[in-house]
């Protein structure tokens, strides 16, 4: 059975290395954009009924949230629509912007 070697590398000398940047921005971005502030629908009471709907329904819960928000829609209580469609899009982006779509409104910021 042969035996290979490979040598360790070192950034120091390799062609790679040099093209690389030494180090990376580290800053955090907030990959939820508007989504969970600057409305009156947002920040720490959103959060915490998205949580706590996703905690009851698991990874059907933003279908869930979908669901009421439809039944809201269809039964002109346009506040309890536009609170699921907020938690539906703190819990899928796509799936609420294309319910809005549908609607011809815009998705819940």
């Amino acid at each position: 059975m042969p035996v290979h070697f490979a040598a360790a590398c070192s950034n120091q000398f390799s062609r790679i290395g040099r093209l690389r940047p030494l180090r990376s921005p580290l800053d955090a971005a907030n990959d939820n954009g508007s989504a969970m502030g600057g409305s009156t629908l947002s920040g720490e009471r959103l959060l915490k009924a998205a949580l706590r709907h996703f905690a009851e329904h698991g990874l059907s819960a933003a279908e869930r949230a979908r669901e009421n928000a439809e039944t809201a829609f269809f039964d002109g209580n346009r506040e309890e629509y536009r609170w699921w469609m907020a938690i539906c899009t703190a819990l899928d982006r796509r799936m609420s912007a294309a319910v809005a779509f549908h609607r011809g409104a815009v998705p819940a910021r």
